[in-house]
C-alpha cells in the first residue's frame, strides 16, 4: 500500500498561541516567532514560468518572498521592491540566485509615483522587460477607536496599498507583451472588514475593484489582471502593527484555526501567472483558511 501524502490541513503549520511579540513597523522575518515558512526547503518548481521577468513588491519577506521563491524556481528572473528591510531581501535574493535566476533588489518607498516609475525602469534595464507584476507590498495598522486613525496615517495606507497599485500598473503596461500578467494582493478584508483595521479594509476593498477595471482596460492589450485575497497570513505586518495580546492570537478565528505560511499562498501566484490561467482576468482567488467570500 503506497503512503499517503495526505496533510491535514489545520495542524501542517504552527497554531496559535504564539509567543507574544512586537516590533516596529516594518517588522524583520527573521525576528518572528515562529519565523514564517517562505517554501525555502519545500517548493519545487517545474519550469511554469520559464524566462519570464517579474517584479515583486513587498519581495523581502512574507507572501512577497514566498512569491519570490517560487518564481525563481518555476524558471522567472525577480526584481524584488522594498521598504528598508535590507536584512531580509538579501536573504531572500540569495534564494533567488541560488535558483538559478537573476535578482534585482530595489529599495525606497513606493508611496511616491516617481519610485514606482523607477522600479519598472529598473526592470526593463536589468532584467530587459516586465512579464509579470506582482503588486503585494502593503500597510496597516489596527486601532480600536476610529478617533486612533490619523489623516497621515490613513494616506499612507491608501497610497500603500492603492496608489502605487495603480502607479506600477501604469509604468509596467507600456513595457509588458500580450500574455503578460499583473497579480495584485487583496484580501479577506475586501468582503469582510475587520473593524480594527478599518483604513486598510478600505484599501482592499478599492484594490479589489481596481483590479477589475484594469482586467478590463488592459484586456485590449492582451494583458491579464488577477487578485489573490488572502486570510490572515503569518507576515511581518502582524507582529509590527497589532500589539503582542492580539498578534498572539492571530488566524485562530478562521475555520482552520490558524493562519496561513506565505508558503501556502504561493501557488495561487504561480498559477495567475502561469499559460494555465490565460483565459483568467478579473477574478479574485480567495486563500482563506475555509472562510467563504460571497
Amino acid at each position: 500500500m503506497a503512503e499517503t501524502l495526505l496533510q491535514d490541513p489545520r495542524t501542517k503549520y504552527p497554531v496559535p498561541p504564539f509567543p507574544k511579540q512586537h516590533q516596529d513597523v516594518p517588522g524583520r522575518q527573521s525576528a518572528m516567532q515562529p519565523v514564517p515558512d517562505c517554501g525555502e526547503d519545500s517548493y519545487v518548481g517545474s519550469g511554469k514560468l520559464t524566462g519570464r521577468r517579474a517584479v515583486i513588491t513587498g519581495g523581502d519577506s512574507g507572501i512577497g518572498r514566498a512569491v519570490a521563491i517560487a518564481y525563481a524556481r518555476e524558471g522567472a528572473d525577480v526584481l524584488i521592491s522594498y521598504l528598508d528591510e535590507h536584512d531580509d531581501a538579501e536573504s531572500t535574493a540569495q534564494i533567488v540566485r541560488d535558483a538559478g535566476r537573476r535578482c534585482v533588489l530595489v529599495s525606497g518607498d513606493i508611496q511616491e509615483q516617481v519610485h514606482c516609475q523607477a522600479i519598472v525602469q529598473r526592470a526593463v534595464d536589468e532584467l530587459g522587460g516586465v512579464d509579470i507584476l506582482v503588486n503585494n507590498a502593503a500597510f496597516q495598522m489596527s486601532h480600536k477607536d476610529l478617533q486612533d486613525f490619523s489623516a497621515q496615517e490613513l494616506e499612507r495606507t491608501f497610497r500603500t496599498n492603492v496608489f502605487a497599485t495603480f502607479f506600477l500598473t501604469q509604468a509596467a503596461a507600456p513595457h509588458m507583451a500580450p500574455g503578460s500578467s499583473v497579480i495584485n494582493t487583496a484580501s479577506i478584508n475586501a468582503d469582510k472588514p475587520n473593524a480594527t483595521l478599518v483604513a486598510y479594509a478600505a484599501t482592499k476593498g478599492a484594490l479589489q475593484n481596481l483590479t477589475g477595471g484594469l482586467a478590463q482596460l488592459l484586456a485590449e492589450k492582451g494583458i491579464r489582471v488577477n487578485c489573490v485575497a488572502p486570510g490572515p497570513v503569518w507576515t511581518p505586518l502582524i507582529p509590527s502593527t497589532m500589539d503582542a495580546e492580539k498578534a498572539s492570537k492571530f488566524g485562530e478565528q478562521v475555520p482552520f484555526k490558524r493562519p496561513a505560511q506565505p508558503a501556502e499562498l504561493a501557488a495561487a501566484y504561480v498559477m495567475l501567472a502561469s499559460e494555465g490561467a490565460s483565459y483568467m482576468s478579473g477574478a479574485t482567488v480567495a486563500v482563506t483558511g475555509g472562510v467563504p467570500l460571497i
